[in-house]
């Protein structure tokens, strides 16, 4: 019996962790800032497969600024 109780514990901790999965980050979006610079938005994608869903989770956004070499 102690076995049992042991397993069925065992295997819901497993189907737990297995269940949700973070991945990331991805570019979602790159756009000009209007002055020549780059604006880069990135965010994670959360997957939960318990649930059936799957979602952006936080983002940060990133500014590169490009120079003109040729001035």
């Amino acid at each position: 019996m102690k076995i049992l109780v042991r397993m069925l514990i065992l295997i819901t901790i497993s189907i737990t962790l297995i269940a949700c999965t973070t991945a990331g980050p991805f570019v979602t979006n790159i756009s000009s800032d209007g002055d020549g610079n780059l604006i880069i938005e990135k965010s994670y994608v959360k997957m939960n497969a318990f649930m059936g869903t799957v979602s952006n989770e936080g983002g940060s956004t990133t500014t590169i600024k490009l120079s003109d070499k040729s001035k």
